[in-house]
């Protein structure tokens, strides 16, 4: 089992042989979003030997403390790019493809495969839940006739933007509108407290006049840049934030959570005038922190994006030869999310803002960190921290893209930080540069907490603990796994040391899945290689990956090889595609079981 790595602040992990419940550490696990690790210096300095990252200036003082303090992940590998689908992953310790959740799907826990998510586990073990932020696993409560709902896996849960965002906390955002006008619309909320709305999508009509002033008011007012060269898009990858560091929205996620942790047993009012209840001292407490930053809208406070303004970057190259190298489901990605478009000064201001708005998140996660271990001495419990950098990553022009969604690194290989308050189990100022996967977070925090991770009833879990993978006690893996169905279709991809692997999966889109599960499901392996859209790059004379091989007669069989592993795996071990409108409709496939064995065994005699 495997598990790529993000960051997770965990408390007390004496617990690991299993001990009882007064001694389990209150957990803190932290997920920021599109968060690339190098905006953290100490991670630069780990795998570059530099502050900087390979584009330039970031700061990270706070992060770079955290590290310090426990174990630094460099390289957690996330199995999907975009953010539904890899949290679901995180939640649950499963595969995408043996949790047949491979999108945006609205998923649920009705169909007789799907297994306990962590918080669940977690709670039946002692823990008091609580989630604050954003935690968006696309994991429902389901009926028929009652549509998807909440869950209900965290006790106490503030929502980003269920709760803060709808009560006018925040600062600039997007939602979906379905009554009057189907679409989308932009809110604008200012410091004084006044609130514009305006549409920038109308399904099926143009937008008004009074739209596009909208639109236009706001991008002079805050320095807007929006990624005008991916197809009908508005999306915001620049501009100035319209609230002070103080009142972002994710500063409003961070203050409700030390009001949590401030107002321990008794009741407390939201920002919003609700009425909560504090931390139970009596219970172990297992906390969710998700930061909706670095996501777009990339808005950094002014006083973070002023200092960032003066610095100049390296931008990334990307050349039409390497374009016509990507395989039709690769350029079909480039082209709905090319950075090429936009002039020389609008890249630098891209990647400014993205690494200043970065920095405030360091800012934030400082202040996060202080209150939970204010908490933890205040009531003599130790704790557990455990950080994912990023729930995937974020292009800033590597392979021509300012996106997530790719099987190249940027997309995919994310950090992670563990840190325990017993200095002996988790050793201050390591590092760990073996490849771990995000599936590892689930099992992990489930050890710290004393679930007894060993027990058949967990066979389920997909990842190992981070502490058998740290002590060496965990099954070695040659490779890390990933699968998304989204931008540019069904597509899986493998990583080794070595080599970076990936293919399409399915003749038909998600959506089709939940109508044609099950409908053809060895196509990968026996269509025409060139329908399958292989890609492959050998980081020894590649290390940025922009040269696709996968059509090298020196690689094909290489290639070949890596078709056949990654598609029996996929396809055949254990595969869900489920349609999720229903109760328990789905297939399962297992024509090739075992497969995903952790071990390649390339024969030699195909190796350039």
């Amino acid at each position: 089992m495997h598990r790529p790595i993000t960051i997770f602040v965990l408390c007390a992990l004496w617990v690991l042989g299993g001990s009882s419940p007064g001694a389990q550490p209150n957990i803190l696990w932290i997920v920021t979003d599109e968060h690339r690790p190098d905006s953290v210096r100490a991670y630069n300095r780990a795998v570059y030997g530099t502050d900087e990252s390979p584009l330039g200036y970031v700061e990270s003082p706070n992060i770079d403390k955290l590290a310090s303090e426990g174990v630094l992940l460099t390289r957690a590998m996330c199995n999907s790019r975009a953010c539904g689908p890899s949290r679901g992953t995180m939640h649950s310790g499963r595969y995408p493809f043996r949790s047949g959740h491979y999108a945006f799907e609205q998923t649920h826990q009705a169909p007789d495969f799907v297994k306990p998510v962590v918080a669940q586990v977690m709670r039946s073990h002692g823990y008091a839940t609580a989630a604050f932020g954003k935690h968006d696993h696309y994991i429902y409560r389901w009926g028929p006739g009652q549509g998807f709902h909440d869950a209900g896996f965290f006790d106490t849960r503030v929502h980003f933007k269920h709760d803060l965002q709808k009560n006018g906390i925040g600062d600039l955002f997007t939602g979906v509108t379905w009554r009057k006008v189907r679409g989308s619309a932009e809110t604008v909320l200012y410091a004084n407290g006044r609130k514009r709305t305006y549409h920038i999508k109308r399904d099926g009509a143009e937008l008004t006049a009074e739209d596009r002033a909208g639109m236009a008011q706001t991008d002079k007012e805050f320095d807007i840049l929006r990624a005008y060269t991916r197809s009908q898009s508005t999306l915001i990858i620049g501009g100035e934030n319209p609230k002070p560091a103080r009142d972002t929205v994710d500063a409003g996620i961070v203050r409700e959570l030390k009001n949590y942790l401030a107002n321990a047993n008794r009741t407390y009012k939201t920002a919003w005038g609700a009425d909560y209840q504090g931390a139970n001292p009596k219970k172990p407490q297992f906390i969710h922190l998700g930061f909706h930053l670095p996501h777009t809208p990339v808005l950094p406070p002014k006083s973070f994006r002023d200092r960032f303004k003066t610095k100049t970057y390296r931008v990334p190259k990307f050349t039409q030869d390497e374009l016509e190298k990507l395989p039709a489901q690769l350029q079909k990605l480039y082209h709905t999310c090319q950075i090429d478009g936009l002039t020389d000064e609008e890249k630098q201001t891209a990647i400014q803002d993205y690494y200043a708005f970065c920095a405030h998140g360091d800012a934030l996660i400082g202040e996060a960190v202080e209150a939970f271990k204010d908490y933890c001495r205040a009531n003599k419990q130790e704790y557990l921290l455990l950080f994912t950098i990023g729930d995937h990553g974020w292009h800033l022009g590597e392979q021509g893209i300012e996106a997530k969604f790719g099987p190249w690194r940027q997309s995919v290989e994310n950090a992670a930080i563990l840190v325990s308050s017993d200095k002996k189990l988790i050793k201050p100022g390591t590092r760990h540069d073996g490849m771990v996967e995000f599936v590892d977070f689930a099992p992990t925090m489930m050890q710290a907490g004393g679930v007894g991770t060993a027990e058949k009833k967990f066979n389920y879990l997909d990842g190992q603990s981070l502490f058998a993978v740290l002590d060496g006690t965990a099954q070695q893996r040659d490779y890390i796994l990933g699968e998304i169905h989204l931008v540019s279709g069904p597509r899986a991809y493998l990583h080794t040391d070595r080599f970076r692997f990936s293919m399409a999966t399915r003749p038909f889109w998600n959506l089709q899945v939940q109508k044609k599960f099950g409908e053809n499901i060895q196509w990968a392996l026996k269509a025409p290689v060139e329908k399958v859209d292989l890609a492959l790059y050998d980081l020894k004379s590649d290390p940025l990956e922009r040269n696709n091989v996968a059509n090298d007669p020196r690689y094909r069989k290489l290639a070949a090889f890596f078709r056949d592993k990654l598609g029996r795996i996929v396809l055949g071990d254990g595969r869900i595609e489920c349609d999720w409108s229903q109760e328990n409709s789905y297939s399962l496939s297992n024509f090739a079981q075992g497969s995903d064995d952790k071990k390649l065994r390339i024969p030699k005699e195909i190796l350039p």
